[in-house]
Parts: C-alpha cells; structure tokens; sequence
C-alpha cells in the first residue's frame, strides 16, 4: 500500500513528451541559475557589493514580466506554444552568448548588465505563460499536479547545483566562462522541444486544437474575479512573491555582508536553500492528490515563520541549516498555488491566466528587489528576511478570511478541490 502515492510518478514519466521535456529544461535551467548566481557576484564586483546594484539588476530582470507578461499570456493562448517556445529560448540562449562576451573580453560593465538583464527579462516575460500553460497539454488533468511538482523538483536539483558550481566557477576562472556555459546549456532544451511528438495523445493543444479568435488579457481578469479558487492562490503569491521569495538578492547580501565570506560560500547557501526546495518538489509529487486551499494557507505561514527566524540567525552554520526547510516550505507554497491556478483555470483562458500568476509571482520583484536592496544598506540584511516572513505570514492568515467579503461570496471550504472540467486525452 505505501508505493501506492508513487504511481503518478512513474505514470508521469512513462509520457515521452514530458520527460524529454523535463530533461531539457532541467540542463538549461542549471546553466540558468549559474549565470544568476554568477551575475550577483559579477555586479558585487563592478560596484564594490552594493545592495542595492544587486536589488535594482533583480528588478531589472523581472520588470518585463511586470510590463509585458500579460502579453505573453494573450501570445500563449494564440499561438501554438511549443514554437514560442522555441524562439524565446534562442533569444535567452543569445542573450547569456552576449553577455559572457562581454565579460571575458573585459568589456563589461554595470550598464550592459542592467540592458541585458532587462533583455533576459523580456524574453522571459512571453516564454513564463507559455511554459506553464504548455506543462498541462503534456500529460493528463489528473497527472497535472504530479507534472507541476516534478517540473518544480528539477527547478531545484538546478537551483542546488547551479549556485554551487557558479560559486566555484566563479572563484576559479571569473563570471565570463559561467555565462558562456548557460548559452550552450540551451541547447538541450531547444533538442527537447523539438524532438516533441506534436502527434501525441499527450499534446492536444499541438494537434490544431481550435484557438479563440479574439485573446484579450481582461477576460482572464474577469475569470479570476469570478473563480474564488483563483483569487486566494493569485492573491496569496502576489504578497509571497513581493516581500518573501527574495532569496536571489538577500543570499548574496547575507553571504558577503553579513558574514564577510566569498562566492564559494555564497553558492552553498544557494544550494542548500535549494535542496530544502527539492525536497519539498518531490514530497509533493510523491504525495499525490488534489492540491487545496488549506495546504497553500498552512504553508504559507509556515514559509513565513522560518523566514522571520532565519533573520534571527546568529552565523553562517545555523542560517544555512535553517535554509534547507525554508527552502522545503517556500517550493510547497508555490507548487501548490501553481497547481491550483492550473486545475482552476479554463482550458481555453489557460496561457492568460497563467500569465496573471507569473505577473503576481515575479512581477512584484521589481518593487520588492530594491526594497529589499536599500532595507538591507540601511538597517542591514536581517531586517529584509524580518520584513519578508511578517508580510508572508500576516497575507496567509488574513486573506483566507477577507477574499470572501471582497468579493461578496461564500467562503469555500479551505479543503475543497477544484471542479473537473472536460478530461484532457490521456498520455501514451
């Protein structure tokens, strides 16, 4: 009876489809977070470790999603996804080429990063919707939560190992060799995607599904507005994603500020808040079952707790070992709020609302990047994960109860599941 939760594992990874997908976004996203932990450490550099430089090449990075996602979510929907998909990895894979060029010829400087991480940005800002939308035509609707936390489990084998690697990278042959490294890494995802069989059972949305004629991002406002198992996973991550999952820039801070050490530190840091997320991909794939609303709220305010307490860390050996379950409970809540938003979401309103959840997710990092940059040069590192973990937590115990009142309906069940729409094609 035990490998009974097990079974939509192995279910999930017999789809074809979905494993060469899964294999290709895991060896690009290891490049990824190389050349994000590289980035941090090249712009420390350049600036003699301003936080605030860090902060504001964070939320360069991520305004695009803020300017264009939902523009992307309107292309995701309108267009076949896998071929978005395909142009917008080329242009990030050019991107990293351009970028480790610059610096291995010594040309680089703080300007051509904030363009390029806005570049990067940009590119991200379309591929976002598509890949989320698109991870649901890969398998069926009741593989969809499986999918999503095993997609999120080699999201942090790369975070675990991509840190780590750029820390020793980094302190060996310089950040341009780390940058150079991710725009080859693209190639396997490139390979996974086209080696997709678009004739699959597991791809509906490749085989000339009909498409709506008009795609206007308000409709997805409209459906969140009018599916309150919608509103709290959005809502939620949008104050998550703003004040608490900030790690990019206050690892870094934490690491060469607080504690005065290198890049190699740096990367442990990363890796070991990345296994905690690891372990919490493949808790929630193994356990299988709906996600609910209950499990996002406890989460949360769990994420929230081990956030403020990691801000009362007095050294390096306790902060890193509180990191593997912040880690642990920072992939739950995201995890779970993506798989709510995907069950929730109309098939044909999929890309637009899944662009809503990357525009709440990392469109706030914009504010919250230099927020966290200049709380830390002005009251100091700890203060940023203080001020993450209250607002995490206070979101998650208020929201459950006001979203109802907001929207002058009544309060769903915490534990209730979403409603099965139409039955996607089962995988081959």
């Amino acid at each position: 009876m035990s490998a009974v939760p097990r079974l939509p594992v192995k279910a999930v990874l017999t789809v074809r489809n979905f494993r060469r997908y899964l294999l290709g976004q895991l060896t690009s996203n290891i490049g990824t977070w190389m050349q994000r932990a590289a980035q941090d450490l090249l712009v420390l550099r350049l600036t003699g470790d301003s936080g605030s430089a860090v902060g504001i090449v964070t939320a360069l990075q991520f305004l695009p999603q803020t300017l264009f996602g939902l523009t992307g979510g309107v292309l995701a929907d309108r267009y076949p996804k896998r071929r978005l998909l395909l142009l917008t990895q080329t242009a990030m894979g050019a991107q990293s080429l351009l970028l480790g060029l610059l610096t291995v010829t010594g040309e680089v400087n703080l300007p051509s990063v904030y363009a390029l991480a806005f570049a990067l940005g940009t590119a991200t800002a379309v591929d976002g919707p598509a890949r989320g939308a698109y991870l649901s035509e890969l398998v069926a609707r009741e593989f969809v939560t499986t999918a999503v936390s095993l997609n999120s489990a080699q999201f942090n084998v790369a975070r675990a190992v991509g840190p780590a690697l750029a820390g020793l990278a980094v302190a060996a042959f310089g950040a341009g060799p780390v940058f150079l490294v991710n725009a080859a890494s693209y190639l396997a995802v490139l390979y996974g995607l086209i080696t997709i069989r678009t004739d699959d059972a597991g791809a509906p949305g490749e085989r000339g599904r009909p498409r709506p004629s008009r795609t206007r991002p308000r409709d997805a406002f409209r459906h969140i507005a009018s599916t309150p198992g919608l509103l709290l996973p959005l809502v939620l991550i949008a104050f998550v994603g703003t004040f608490g999952l900030n790690f990019q820039v206050t690892i870094s801070l934490v690491a060469i500020t607080a504690f005065h050490t290198g890049a190699a530190a740096f990367g442990w840091l990363s890796a070991a808040y990345a296994l905690g997320s690891l372990a919490g991909a493949l808790h929630g794939a193994s356990r299988g079952g709906q996600p609910t609303a209950r499990r996002l709220v406890t989460a949360t305010v769990v994420f929230g707790a081990l956030e403020t307490a990691l801000g009362l860390m007095p050294g390096y050996g306790t902060f890193m070992a509180l990191l593997l379950p912040t880690g642990f409970a920072a992939v739950t809540v995201t995890t779970t709020a993506n798989a709510l938003t995907q069950l929730h979401a109309d098939p044909h309103l999929r890309g637009r609302v899944m662009s809503v959840y990357f525009l709440v997710l990392l469109g706030g990092t914009p504010v919250g990047a230099p927020l966290v940059g200049m709380v830390s040069d002005a009251l100091g590192v700890r203060s940023t994960l203080l001020l993450g973990g209250v607002v995490s937590a206070s979101a998650a115990l208020a929201l459950p109860a006001l979203i109802p009142v907001m929207t002058g309906r009544r309060r769903p069940k915490a534990g209730s599941t979403p409603p099965a729409p139409a039955a996607a094609p089962a995988p081959r």
